[in-house]
């Protein structure tokens, strides 16, 4: 008979620092593994500790905490198959990313991470020191090789394995979503089993983690790209995958094959998985945010009670003498709709109250700006108010399109603790509205149908700071704004660039000076979902004082 071997996979949702509760997960699944004869079981990259730490990782104490989580998970697991778990660990004054092989009630190999990422999100050259290539290890009948997550983006680790006697490879990660980030993993893996000619397991983690949504979508490649094994995005699981050895070498069974989700999809789904986890995991079960009756509020109530259920979302209507009949019947329509308690606090009174007392120092000016932010900071001063008094977190509203150029009022309706679409585009919010009407999935706690109203999504933007205001008395309209910011921001483009492609030269400097202006906001803005590569926070890291213009 053909030799074989069982291999288990676990896509899991460890959190940061939680040491314990992470090492009884683990323990958990290894006993899994264990009843379903596997001999071996694999978590994911740092999944002891959680990913990423940032600095946490730099506290010595907190490495001595993880190792001896480690120690102690090796000691029960004694008699079952090996364990694969990723953790820090300390050598030669040294700390390493790195993944450990537990058998037998002891460590039997440490692999670590040689390639560390230092773009994006990624600072681990600040934290971690880069080892040498690691051998393969033996694990039962064959020689496994570990590349821990970066490494596998770069063949001269995995050729090493190979010509070192690696029979597979097993490919660790904690690999953060972005869009379109299935499609480069894949092909990028499909590069490393073209190369080495040997079958490939791509593990990831799933659950969020403040700004960042870690999307599973863990997969097996046989040699010549062939997928045998896809596992869900977004969703925790736990699945089996054979490997029998033919003549040819060791090839993987077929396994589930999880269709992947399409973009807005995607994108949905971390924005829900992300606050849930960010909730959960910071001690949260009840959020409140204010409902305008406009589409980014409804959307953010939507992915509120599609990540806690509608029964722990509070929606705040906060109208002045500005607001229209059509805002309070919307804001009442998609509170009902969704099933989520709805509370109206007028701000008339407070209004006039903080009127008065300004009245004597603003004599003699004309109303403007500063009337129109009085109002949303009264609106954040009432909501957090709320906040405090019940123990609910303040979701915050604004989309990437306002964030980027700061139509938005720091201390008013940027207060909050999360946001979750600060990194979707205007543009995108209306077709996430829609999609999300038309959908509903087994993981959506909210109710299905129609749950933000046809003239949310139609009618034209509006603060209502002032009479008849429109978001176009101020700004581009959205579809050009968000395609300007989408060359400014996620492409870096030129201003003469931008003009080449046809924009007027006069809006692309307005959106640029717009762009560099509102730093500062972003800078004590809440953290929120990150959704591209060039996220308004980690992604793209600007100085908040900066002088320097195109001068295109």
């Amino acid at each position: 008979m053909a030799e074989t071997f069982r291999l288990t996979l676990a896509q899991l949702n460890p959190t940061v620092g939680a040491l314990q509760a992470n090492a009884a997960l683990a323990l958990r699944v290894w006993e899994e593994g264990r009843a379903a004869g596997a001999q071996m079981v694999a978590l994911t990259e740092m999944f002891i500790t959680g990913y990423q730490t940032q600095d946490l990782i730099l506290k010595p104490a907190f490495v001595t905490a993880a190792e001896a989580a480690i120690a102690r998970l090796a000691a029960d697991c004694a008699a079952g198959p090996a364990l694969g778990i990723g953790g820090p660990h300390r050598r030669n004054g040294q700390l390493y990313n790195a993944y450990y092989v537990l058998q037998s009630g002891c460590v039997v190999a440490v692999i670590l991470k040689h390639e560390l990422p230092n773009d994006g999100v990624f600072d681990e050259k600040r934290l971690f020191a880069e080892a040498d290539i690691s051998g393969p290890c033996r694990i039962g009948p064959l020689r496994v090789g570990m590349p821990v997550c970066e490494d596998a983006w770069h063949s001269e680790v995995c050729e090493t394995l190979m010509e070192t006697g690696a029979e597979i490879l097993l490919v660790p990660n904690g690999s953060p979503y972005h869009r379109g980030k299935p499609a480069v993993r894949t092909n990028l893996m499909v590069a490393r089993v073209v190369e080495t000619g040997l079958p490939l397991i791509y593990l990831n983690m799933v659950g969020g983690q403040d700004d960042q949504a870690f999307d599973g979508a863990s997969f097996v490649l046989n040699p010549g790209g062939e997928l045998a094994l896809q596992m869900p995005q977004f969703e925790p699981c736990v699945t089996h995958v054979d490997f029998v050895q033919t003549s040819d070498g060791w090839r993987a069974l077929p396994g589930m094959l999880e269709l992947l989700p399409n973009v807005v999809e995607a994108d949905y789904h971390a924005m829900v998985l992300a606050l849930r986890d960010y909730l959960g995991k910071s001690g949260f079960g009840k959020v409140l945010l204010g409902l305008s009756g406009g589409v980014d509020s409804a959307l953010v109530a939507a992915i509120a009670a599609d990540a806690i259920g509608p029964a722990n979302v509070r929606c705040v209507m906060l109208p002045s003498a500005f607001t229209s009949p059509h805002s309070l019947e919307d804001a009442e329509r998609v509170a009902r709709a969704l099933g989520c308690r709805l509370d109206t606090v007028a701000i008339g009174g407070t209004q006039a109250a903080v009127g008065a007392a300004l009245a004597d120092l603003f004599a003699g000016t004309h109303t403007g700006i500063t009337e129109e932010n009085i109002q949303s900071r009264l609106r954040g001063l009432l909501l957090m108010a709320l906040s405090n008094k019940f123990g609910e977190m303040l979701l915050t509203t604004g989309n990437k399109s306002e964030m980027a150029v700061g139509y938005c009022t720091i201390y008013g309706d940027m207060n909050g603790g999360y946001n979750p679409i600060k990194d979707l585009y205007k543009t995108r919010v209306f077709d996430t509205c829609r999609w999300r009407n038309a959908n509903h999935k087994p993981w959506m706690m909210g109710p299905a149908g129609e749950v933000i109203a046809a003239r949310v999504i139609e009618k034209p933007p509006s603060a209502e700071l002032r009479p008849d205001q429109k978001d176009e008395d101020s700004l581009p309209p959205y579809k050009i704004l968000d395609a300007i910011l989408d060359g400014l921001i996620e492409r870096e483009l030129s201003v003469a660039e931008l003009v080449e492609a046809g924009f007027d030269h006069a809006v692309v400097k307005k959106v640029e000076q717009l762009l560099y202006l509102s730093e500062y906001k972003r800078f004590q803005a809440a953290p929120g979902t990150r959704l591209t590569k060039k996220a308004l926070w980690l992604d793209r890291r600007y100085p908040i004082v900066n002088r320097w213009r195109d001068e295109a």
